[in-house]
């Protein structure tokens, strides 16, 4: 896409993956940081966590900005959009989210290990200005080989503050990773398509 965007872009995350992912398609953007407590919203249905959670991220950074940052901007007839989003990993039927410490994270992945996760995330698209959002989610499906306990101890000890506990773009995961149903980018936690079409239909709004 034209990094000359008609908007003002904001990416509400700290992950460094959605950094990468936002940059690679062509965004300038600024960064901030929810820093909510993600522990405090408990929903059974990973699909709705994952939404409420992107929610909370947005209401969190709404709640940061004052109406004098956007000002200037809506006198210009630009836009501010703020993306945020979540991720959990769902395996065996129970959700993983970030691991509280190494016992956890290595319990997340033995039971990856000859089995499969769902990568259940959701992107939400906010239009300042309007108040407009949008979001939707995306469920790419990870397969995994079987993962031999040491590896296992390795694992842990480099990769645990990511959802579900597990990169599988680390050297020491990649290999034990089968087959991927759905998009790297996706499983990174800022699918790319969507997040094109979503700040696509926000920016619409704008000019409707």
């Amino acid at each position: 896409m034209d990094t000359d965007t008609p908007f003002k872009l904001i990416l509400g995350s700290s992950s460094p993956a959605r950094r990468d992912i936002l940059a690679e398609m062509g965004y300038h953007f600024t960064v901030m940081n929810p820093e909510i407590d993600e522990k405090v919203i408990r929903i059974e249905k990973p699909e709705d966590l994952v939404m409420a959670l992107a929610q909370a991220k947005a209401e969190a950074i709404k709640g940061k900005l004052h109406a004098k940052c956007l000002s200037k901007k809506e006198e210009e007839g630009e836009p501010t959009l703020l993306i945020t989003s979540d991720q959990v990993m769902v395996n065996r039927g129970m959700i993983r989210e970030k691991p509280i410490d190494e016992e956890e994270a290595q319990e997340f992945i033995k039971g990856y290990s000859g089995n499969f996760a769902t990568a259940v995330g959701y992107v939400l698209v906010t239009n300042l200005k309007t108040g407009f959002q949008r979001g939707g989610w995306d469920k790419p499906q990870i397969h995994f080989y079987e993962i031999p306990d040491e590896v296992i101890e390795r694992v842990v000890r480099e990769i645990i503050n990511v959802a579900g506990g597990f990169r599988m773009e680390h050297p020491l995961a990649a290999p034990y990773v089968k087959e991927v149903i759905g998009a790297m980018d996706s499983v990174m936690g800022l699918p790319k398509q969507l997040t094109k079409r979503l700040l696509q239909e926000a920016l619409e709004e704008t000019c409707a």
